[in-house]
């Protein structure tokens, strides 16, 4: 997956998608560099709009979709936070008297 995002990474940086620009990229990023995997991806993706094939990919969708969806279950978390910490607060007091 390193390869994919580098290649998007390097896309939208407006640089060429070569084997040695990704190769850089994934070394950079810490991860072992797989030769082939490289190669593979590099040919790959010769032949492809890169620009139209994020916009018709459904998965931009569904991930932007996400974080409305988990915005309401971290407002919740908020208003139940203060009450452990008061718990915590008591059970400290209790320790010191």
């Amino acid at each position: 997956m390193e390869y994919v995002y580098a290649a998007l990474l390097l896309h939208k940086l407006d640089k060429e998608v070569n084997e040695a620009n990704l190769t850089s990229v994934v070394k950079a990023s810490g991860a072992d560099v797989n030769e082939a995997q490289v190669k593979s991806l590099v040919a790959a993706l010769a032949d492809v709009n890169i620009d139209e094939a994020v916009k018709a990919a459904p998965v931009a969708v569904a991930a932007a979709a996400a974080p409305a969806e988990a915005a309401p279950a971290a407002e919740e978390k908020k208003k139940e936070e203060p009450k452990n910490e008061e718990a915590a607060m008591e059970g400290l007091s209790s320790l010191f008297g």
